[in-house]
């Protein structure tokens, strides 16, 4: 079944999930989960987005972000 079309409208808030595959584990270690913030960071400071929140799991990565600052299509 194919995914539904986003809607996308001012002040839209969107959950961005980044998942391991098959459950996998996407941060083996400590050093792992900081090279991933010091990119986020990074990402962050060069594309000027918002981020309001984030949790690093060990198997995927949860973001929220508003309408117009990140780009998923």
């Amino acid at each position: 079944m194919a995914r539904k079309p986003r809607v996308h409208f001012p002040g839209a808030f969107y959950h961005v999930i980044a998942r391991g595959n098959r459950g996998q584990k996407i941060f083996g270690d400590k050093q792992d989960y900081e090279r991933y913030l010091y990119f986020l960071r990074e990402y962050k400071n060069r594309f000027h987005f918002l981020l309001y929140a984030y949790a690093l799991i060990p198997n995927h990565v949860l973001c929220g972000v508003p309408h117009k600052t990140c780009y998923v299509e």
